[in-house]
């Protein structure tokens, strides 16, 4: 019988913003916001500082400057975010050879058979976050469970710069009295679904049956109900490249699509900041719509020079809407813009200035 697995998730405690702090002293204790200024800007990150203010990545940056008007704002420099994150996979590595990197600041790790003799995987997790510290002077969370759904919950409940443990022997009382929002995947408009079945909680959602959320949600369903039971058989698995990155929404009504361009260019703003955050390089932009009939349309196109900026991803994916067909009367309840196409740098050809939006592939 294969051993139980012992899975870290380390996340990096308010990565881009901690890396400023650390590398000018002045920023310390400040309210740093990393974002470019401008109306169209949103925050790569903020420090703990900031978020005292509400202040929270993926944010509009004029709303975090109302937020925080003392607030410091710096522009992201991902050369420097990225030599820090290489620093510490390095320290991953040290400890196992089984690390998913999710983004530059956060990453799953399988110490079932850790490469360094330790008591537990707790301790495994403590030598990691010290090395962290000593050798790059940022600090990083860690939750430690049997699975990678439970330990990515861990990692956020003591941050920052804290650990926590859930035992197999904890599962169903730590879960019991979660909110259902806790849920990976479980957005607002999913609260309000669930909450419409006085669903609240993940105690309340273990009540109900696979078929019946099945036949409610779909595919997600069945994840709902392994989740409320804390069941998670994904392996860690190292070493996979980022296919695609995207961010969708869905409406609380109906929109045609003349009204859709404030949502795609929100979504485009969140879809590029966390492009940003991988060291590959995306290449194809995608739009994706959702009729009020749930019928499902995408559209995309693959420039010769991947985007370069916010401006030219949002410009392309404004264009790819105007390509809808459908009756000027429909509506849509969804829309969502991505990345995919992602090549490592040196594979990909050097990025222009301007490109040609006019010849798309479907």
């Amino acid at each position: 019988m294969a051993p139980m697995r012992k899975i870290l998730h380390i996340d990096m405690d308010a990565f881009y913003a901690s890396v400023e702090q650390r590398d000018d002293p002045g920023l310390r204790g400040k309210p740093v916001v990393v974002a470019w200024r401008g109306a169209r800007s949103v925050v790569c990150a903020a420090s703990y500082e900031a978020r005292r203010y509400g202040v929270r990545s993926a944010m509009p940056a004029v709303r975090a400057e109302r937020l925080c008007p003392d607030a410091v704002f710096v522009p992201p420099d991902f050369t420097r975010y990225k030599t820090a994150s290489r620093q510490v996979r390095e320290i991953f590595l040290r400890h196992t050879d089984l690390v998913e990197p999710l983004s530059l600041d956060e990453a799953y790790l399988d110490v079932t058979a850790p490469k360094l003799p330790a008591p537990s995987a707790t301790a495994t997790a403590e030598a990691i976050r010290a090395q962290i510290r000593e050798e790059t002077a940022l600090t990083a969370s860690a939750g430690v469970a049997p699975n990678k759904f439970l330990a990515k919950i861990a990692s956020d409940w003591n941050k920052p710069d804290g650990v926590f443990v859930i035992k197999p022997a904890q599962v169903e009382a730590f879960l019991t009295p979660l909110p259902v929002g806790r849920i990976p995947g479980v957005g607002k408009v999913m609260e309000k679904k669930l909450a419409d079945l006085g669903i609240a909680t993940v105690g309340d959602l273990r009540g109900f049956a696979a078929a019946d959320l099945e036949r409610r949600f779909g595919s997600f369903g069945a994840r709902l109900y392994q989740c409320a039971r804390g069941i998670d058989e994904r392996a860690v698995e190292p070493d996979q490249p980022v296919q695609s990155i995207s961010a969708e929404d869905t409406f609380e009504r109906d929109l045609p699509l003349a009204e859709l361009e404030p949502a795609i260019r929100r979504l485009a703003e969140k879809a590029w900041t966390a492009a940003r955050k991988t060291e590959r390089v995306g290449r194809t932009v995608v739009l994706k719509l959702k009729t009020a009939q749930f019928r499902i349309l995408t559209r995309s196109h693959t420039p010769d020079t991947p985007p370069a900026s916010l401006e030219q991803f949002t410009a392309i994916a404004l264009a790819l809407r105007d390509r809808v067909a459908l009756p000027e009367e429909t509506l849509y309840r969804l829309v969502g813009v991505g990345l995919a196409g992602f090549r490592e740098p040196e594979m990909a050809p050097p990025q222009a200035a301007l490109f040609d939006i006019g010849a798309m592939d479907a």
